[in-house]
Order: C-alpha cells, then structure tokens, then sequence
C-alpha cells in the first residue's frame, strides 16, 4: 500500500475504534483486526485522545488549536504585519530627508 493508496479515517471512526479497544474483554489486536487496520493505529489514536482530548483528529490537516491560541496566532499575525508597516514608513522618511 503507497502513500497514494493511504486510507483515511474520520475523527468518529477513530474514537469509535479506541473505545472499543478499552472496553473490558476485548484486546486491541481483536479491534483491530475486526475494522481492518493495523493496532498501530489504534494505539496512535489512543495516544492522541489522551494528550489533546476534544482537539484531537481535527481533520484534513488542519491543527487544532484552542481559542486562546487562534488568538494569539491573530496577535501574533498583526504584530508581524505592523511591524512591516512601520519599517516601510521608516525607509520612506529617511528617504524623502534626503531629498530636502
């Protein structure tokens, strides 16, 4: 199987097969096998659950973020592009200086 071929799995699919993994009498390798993937996987997953919780498979590449980072990226984002603005207007007045 390539990277073309690579299956993708929605973020339901992907908690559903880590709650059936810790149900009690069932192994991961049973889960596993039964929904055709590796247990890899399924520990994958399992591992990012327990690390980003609800944040965890957002989809389609997109990161997850809480609202406190979104809004620090913004800032962050804002001071980026005024900081430009300020360094263009510095140029601009050393410039026209010297033109007096």
């Amino acid at each position: 199987m390539g990277i073309q071929d690579r299956r993708k799995y929605d973020s339901d699919f992907k908690r559903n097969a880590v709650m059936l993994a810790q149900e009690p009498g069932r192994s991961v390798s049973e889960v596993a096998e039964k929904l055709g993937i590796s247990k890899d996987l399924i520990y994958q997953w399992r591992k990012a659950l327990e690390k980003k919780g609800e944040l965890a498979f957002p989809g389609k590449g997109i990161e997850a973020l809480t609202e406190d980072q979104k809004r620090l990226r913004e800032l962050e984002k804002k001071l980026k592009d005024t900081e430009m603005e300020r360094d263009i207007l510095k140029k601009a007045m050393a410039i026209f200086s010297r033109a007096q």
